[in-house]
């Protein structure tokens, strides 16, 4: 069974570029999304030949307060049928960066692919940040898992 949801969403500005100007704000689409689908503001159709890359950009800036970053991540269903990914997924806007949100999109698949201006091209995931201090230890504790990695656990 569902419950209400109380928590209170976190405000964070937003400045859309002039480039900007016409595409959508970030957005969920659905009620229960983590992410937030990005835009393309590009000028003009940019098609990217298989094996290439460019640099897309979003049309706008965003000033999220300590403690949060934002995770730029591939679209799925543009991963799978068409194989545009992002190159350096997930990547990592820090809560001092104020420049704007570029993505570096790559085409990983067989057929060359356009992107148009609007299109819905990465989504952006806000989440917060821990800040570690490490404690210098000559033993870890014991795991039933232990030093297996790399697909230790099979298929």
């Amino acid at each position: 069974m569902a419950s209400a949801d109380f928590r209170r969403p976190l405000r964070v500005p937003i400045s859309v570029l002039p480039d900007g100007e016409g595409i959508p704000l970030p957005a969920y689409m659905s009620g229960e999304a983590a992410g937030m689908d990005l835009y393309a503001a590009v000028p003009a159709d940019l098609t990217l030949q298989p094996g290439a890359r460019a640099l897309v950009p979003c049309g706008f800036r965003i000033a999220l307060p300590p403690g949060y970053e934002a995770q730029i991540r591939p679209r799925s269903g543009l991963a799978l049928r068409h194989g545009i990914t992002l190159v350096n997924a997930p990547g990592t806007i820090d809560a001092d960066y104020r420049g704007p949100i570029e993505l570096p999109v790559i085409n990983l698949g067989t057929e060359p692919y356009t992107i148009r201006r609007g299109d819905r091209i990465a989504q952006m995931v806000v989440a917060p940040v821990a800040r570690v201090e490490w404690d210098v230890a000559a033993d870890l504790a014991a795991t039933p898992r232990g030093e297996a990695g790399f697909g230790h656990t099979g298929r």
